[in-house]
């Protein structure tokens, strides 16, 4: 990289090696253009009136890249289908969701991008929910120009991508038929006001989600485990069994759900509030085995495990014992 001294006039596609202020008196006295402005045509008048004949440019060398073509290149390799990228500024592209669902990030290989000295790849929070339009990523090169070699070791290692996913992207949400199930003979005799389900239809609504039907059954074991096995032989994809998740003797929900269930994943979740938790499957249907925090509570276990079903991934316990480790919740 060379810094040079040229004609305005014959600065045209050439790079800035400073920031350039313009002062007019009364009106504006600030950043014209920034260090690494690509010189344009129509930046010549406004030169020639801010008393420029010559400027410093850069002039780079055969195997360097500027910092603006280099974060589009970097940003380019990263993004997934759907992930839109914002337009170059000061040397950075932020990544923006094109559509709300679950935040994937190759979370091992974006460790190796950043290993590489120069680049700079900063997310949000892998596998929770990203509402269309925000910004999950920033992408961009340290210093203004950067070796070319080390913009090609990440498009390298973005095509290393495995099982057909991007380094960064969003996974749209699997269409679910979702039931409730509702214990506690208080609940199913009137005497206490269920509040359960009002809760998570708002979860839901959030994503786009109906709830098909919401099912009383009090505290009978046969008759939560019945209700799994009706919801799965009539479509179900995904059950939230409230109520009885706690050790308690008259809490039968943990039994009943490993009763119905072909695999359970875990009961028990290093997250709080939310660490009753129970995840089963039975075949492809989901279980949740919800604890009381998930009705008080803003964010719990549910709300980090949830998106991650909604996108179809099969949920595991080695999934879920790293969320210990900031899955403190609570303000």
């Amino acid at each position: 990289m060379k810094y040079k001294e040229i004609p305005v006039e014959d600065a045209i596609g050439l790079t800035l090696a400073h920031d350039m202020t313009q002062i007019v008196p009364g009106e504006f006295k600030g950043t014209a253009f920034h260090k690494g402005h690509v010189i344009q045509e129509e930046d010549v008048p406004r030169l020639y009136d801010m008393g420029k004949r010559h400027i410093y440019v850069l002039e780079l060398e055969a195997g360097e890249v500027h910092e603006n073509d280099a974060a589009i290149r970097m940003a380019n390799a990263l993004a997934g289908p759907h992930v839109k990228l914002s337009d170059v500024h000061e040397g950075k592209v932020v990544l923006k969701a094109a559509s709300a669902g679950m935040l994937w990030v190759d979370v091992r290989r974006v460790t190796a991008m950043n290993l590489i000295d120069d680049v700079s790849i900063a997310t949000r929070t892998p596998y929770l929910h990203v509402d269309e339009g925000t910004s999950i990523a920033g992408v961009r090169p340290i210093p203004l120009v950067i070796d070319e070699e080390k913009v090609r070791a990440v498009e390298l290692i973005a095509e290393e991508a495995v099982g057909g996913k991007a380094m960064i992207d969003v996974l749209p949400y699997k269409p679910q038929r979702v039931v409730l199930v509702t214990t506690g003979s208080e609940i199913e005799s009137g005497r206490i006001v269920d509040k359960a389900g009002p809760v998570l239809r708002g979860k839901f609504a959030r994503y786009g989600l109906e709830v098909l039907r919401q099912e009383f059954v009090g505290d009978d074991v046969s008759r939560i485990e019945q209700a799994l096995k009706t919801a799965h032989a009539d479509g179900a994809t995904l059950v939230c069994v409230t109520g009885g998740m706690s050790v308690d003797p008259d809490d039968k929900s943990p039994l009943a759900i490993r009763n119905a269930a072909t695999h359970v994943v875990t009961y028990g979740t290093p997250i709080l509030p939310g660490s009753m938790l129970m995840l089963a499957y039975l075949r492809d249907m989901t279980i949740f085995g919800l604890p009381g925090a998930v009705i008080y509570d803003e964010r719990t276990s549910f709300d980090l495990l949830l998106p991650r079903v909604l996108a179809g991934i099969a949920v595991t316990k080695q999934d879920i014992a790293p969320l210990g480790v900031g899955g403190w919740l609570n303000v």
